[in-house]
């Protein structure tokens, strides 16, 4: 029996697979599962890769009974194309709910599920975890139902869990149709690339402090219950992201006002951080200057 068994559900997602490889240095015991194969980019050796619907309950405790010993689960899992709204919601909502009851009364010392900052909706920034939540898409009320679900578990059954909220998560290995990936590209190549106008603010967290904080939460021991927003507490405008990497890359032609906004999108997000560092101790730690710059390398590296 592993002290330090970990399963990642999503362990072959962008965030799953910045954690296994955390992790594995921390000496833990990792098992990822997924829906899908794990690219050949983002394979790890060490990893115990299982293949999984976590839909399906009764096919998910086959794939897990060797592994009811874990003594942590992170759920960064869940239908990523939001136009499927039926799986959308089943991936979130359901998948999270199987997991959970799967470890309801074995000997889990935490269950941190990855939720999402558009569970906000359109509140006012700075937002806080005191408010109640207004999600807007399919998506966010997927995740705002799983994370109410997972809250009563935790006050009727003590399911030992932790919310995490983050917010724009980017960083290498990311998949290229997000924001700065999708951006970093285009420049690279030296293209013409679609954009909004530029003028909604959004808030960015490289990809290692959003680890080196989830761990923080594997280690203390007064996080249980508890909702976090993550982020780096300090939102910069789209327009000025795009400029930056223009300037570091010194290529690519964004067209500005090619992209309308969504109906649901907010001009300016960004989270109160305060009660994530007042818990853990935890700071982002790298600014956005830098964290483009590694990124950059990374993808300069992979495309050049």
């Amino acid at each position: 029996m592993s002290k330090n068994k970990i399963i990642i559900i999503g362990g072959t997602g962008f965030v799953g697979f910045h954690l296994a490889k955390f992790l594995l240095k921390k000496n833990f015991e990792v098992i990822s599962i997924s829906r899908k194969k794990t690219k050949k980019i983002k394979f790890l050796k060490k990893v115990k890769y299982i293949k999984a619907d976590i839909i399906f309950k009764k096919k998910l405790f086959n794939c897990l009974k060797n592994h009811l010993d874990s003594k942590f689960i992170i759920n960064c899992g869940g239908e990523v194309d939001h136009i499927k709204v039926k799986k959308t919601f089943l991936s979130h909502f359901k998948g999270s709910e199987n997991v959970a009851n799967i470890f309801l009364h074995k000997s889990l010392k935490k269950f941190i599920q990855i939720g999402s900052s558009l569970e906000y909706g359109s509140l006012k920034s700075p937002q806080s975890e005191k408010v109640l939540c207004n999600p807007k898409s399919s998506y966010s009320r997927a995740k705002y139902l799983a994370s109410k679900n997972l809250l009563d578990l935790y006050k009727n059954y003590n399911l030992p869990l932790v919310i995490v909220r983050p917010y724009q998560l980017y960083g290498p290995a990311q998949d290229i149709n997000r924001f700065i990936p999708f951006v970093i590209k285009a420049c690279l190549q030296n293209k013409y690339f679609p954009s909004s106008e530029g003028t909604q603010y959004r808030d960015f967290l490289y990809i290692d402090d959003f680890v080196n904080f989830i761990f923080k939460v594997i280690t203390s021991e007064n996080t249980k219950g508890e909702i976090f927003n993550v982020g780096y507490g300090r939102p910069k405008k789209i327009k000025e992201i795009i400029y930056k990497i223009t300037k570091i890359v010194k290529k690519g032609r964004p067209e500005f006002g090619k992209i309308n906004l969504r109906a649901e999108e907010n001009l300016i997000t960004y989270p109160n951080i305060k009660k994530a560092t007042k818990f853990t101790g935890w700071k982002p730690q790298v600014n956005i200057d830098l964290g483009l710059k590694k990124t950059i390398k990374y993808y300069r590296d992979l495309y050049l």
